[in-house]
């Protein structure tokens, strides 16, 4: 479910997912597909570690690319749940043939 409430989405942000709900700032983001496809991907994430320890592991995982980058924007675009979503963002097919946990193959990699 797509909903529209700019007041709890992050000022640098778009667009905010939690289970079963897709935040969007605005209307009009209700139709951007890629935006849509990388929310999707985090539902598809949550549900995996069954929600809540999803935000748990994503908030150990930023914290400990804080420590490691020094750098907030940097630990996001790291965290392996934002490099999935962010590398397959485009392909509007991608979770007709992801893999189960497939988010683990990018604990490891490093976005600049």
């Amino acid at each position: 479910m797509i909903l529209v409430f700019k007041h709890i989405i992050p000022k640098q942000f778009i667009g905010l997912t939690v289970w079963p709900f897709v935040f969007v700032k605005e209307e009009q983001l209700k139709n951007d597909a890629v935006l849509i496809n990388h929310e999707a991907i985090h539902l598809r994430q949550q549900l995996e570690l069954l929600i809540f320890p999803f935000f748990i592991w994503y908030t150990l995982e930023f914290l400990w690319k804080l420590l490691l980058y020094k750098d907030r924007y940097l630990a996001y675009k790291n965290i392996s749940f934002e490099r999935e979503a962010y590398d397959n963002e485009s392909d509007l097919n991608y979770l007709n043939t992801r893999k189960w946990y497939y988010f683990i193959h990018y604990l490891n990699k490093k976005r600049h």
